[in-house]
């Protein structure tokens, strides 16, 4: 990992199109880095608004949303980044070797952070938010370098429609073939689950099943690839008013292609499965149109950007301090007020509690204030114009 302090790293460049930063990108990234920690944090899960609670199973909520943006992200920067690499004389082998080396830093910080600050070796979770992150990025960083927007649209397809056979008609061992042995997308009785289970005992997220399972990083890869087809879109050259037309139109089929699809293999974010992915992504599309409308074309930018600009510029950071809050939240402990041991989590939440609000107003308030936390953390790092890179 690596700290940038060069202003050029936040000033667009005008002068190429392929080099230039968009703004909107950043934007949408810092608002998906607040919504992370807001989601990530509550004070209480049960009471928590509905909104900001990601669902049981199937269906969804806001904040369902917030991950598959990442990734959409990953895909749309990485087509402008590599575009301007390349045109400043990079080789495709020099930005692939740079990408491993990305993977592997950002594993290794994905796993670091699953076991901070305790490291109980024996249930340390492997599988993670930037372990998917990664090897998406690499899969798709190799299929931007070698492939144009064709063959990388037959990948997303083969993604989609590949992940569901594999769910819909691949024996789970020990259980059957779900649909007819077993209920289709049970909870625990289907591949993703059984592979995860098998490979990592003990050391999932859920106890007998993972968010972020080998197998549904299939269709994560599409959700990337969305991200890369948009990024080609963005450099196409044509007028950006048809750039958000376009945006807008296919988006808005993505939205319906996933809810029909919802009727026979339904939206989960747990599984990440195929009807998930065009809905996300088409949500994520429509997203990304209306704040390039708002800030690239109409260029309205300055005080209300700012605070968002200090996520979406150092989303490395945020990760961090993210982890900074609810690590230490649940693994410490303090004297609660009957003399037990109780975690600093419960601690702060039983204080905002005595102020007399309601419970979810309560949860609220406490993740507003991680989200605060978290926004001084990474202002103070953009005040010396610290960015973190990997």
């Amino acid at each position: 990992m690596s700290t940038s302090t060069s202003a050029a790293t936040t000033t667009p460049a005008l002068a190429k199109p392929a080099s230039r930063r968009l703004i909107s990108l950043d934007v949408f990234r810092g608002l998906a880095v607040a919504g992370m920690i807001l989601v990530d944090n509550p004070g209480t899960d049960d009471l928590a608004y509905g909104p900001i609670k990601h669902t049981v199973w199937n269906g969804w909520t806001p904040a369902d949303f917030i991950f598959p943006s990442f990734m959409f992200l990953v895909g749309a920067s990485m087509v402008l980044s590599f575009q301007a690499r390349l045109q400043r004389g990079e080789t495709r082998g020099q930005i692939l070797r740079h990408a491993v080396q990305r993977t592997l830093i950002l594993i290794a910080l994905g796993i670091f952070i699953n076991g901070f600050p305790v490291f109980h070796l024996a249930n340390w979770r492997i599988e993670g938010v930037l372990q998917r992150i990664a090897v998406c990025y690499l899969i798709a960083a190799a299929l931007v370098l070698w492939s144009d927007w064709r063959g990388q649209f037959v990948v997303l397809a083969a993604c989609l429609l590949g992940y569901w056979a594999l769910m819909r008609f691949l024996p789970v061992p020990g259980f059957g073939v779900p649909g007819r042995d077993i209920p289709f997308m049970d909870q625990d009785r289907n591949l993703v689950a059984w592979l995860d289970r098998s490979l990592f005992p003990g050391r999932l997220y859920d106890g007998t099943r993972d968010p972020e399972g080998l197998i549904s990083n299939i269709p994560a890869v599409g959700t990337t690839l969305l991200g890369v087809l948009t990024g080609h879109w963005l450099l196409s050259g044509r007028e950006k008013a048809s750039i958000v037309f376009r945006m807008v139109l296919i988006g808005g089929l993505g939205v319906v292609a996933g809810l029909v699809w919802n009727l026979s293999f339904p939206i989960n974010k747990h599984l990440w499965t195929s009807s998930f992915v065009l809905f996300s992504g088409g949500l994520s599309l429509v997203t990304l149109a209306l704040l390039y409308w708002v800030v690239e074309i109409k260029q309205w930018r300055g005080v209300w950007t700012m605070p968002i600009l200090v996520f979406g510029m150092n989303p490395v950071a945020g990760f961090v301090a993210d982890a900074l809050v609810w690590g230490p939240g649940y693994s410490f402990t303090a004297k609660g007020p009957k003399g037990a041991d109780i975690s600093w989590h419960e601690v702060a939440n039983a204080r905002l509690g005595a102020l007399g609000m309601n419970a979810a107003n309560t949860s609220l308030l406490y993740s507003l204030g991680a989200v605060l936390f978290c926004w001084v953390v990474l202002w103070m790092l953009w005040r010396k114009r610290i960015f973190l890179k990997v």
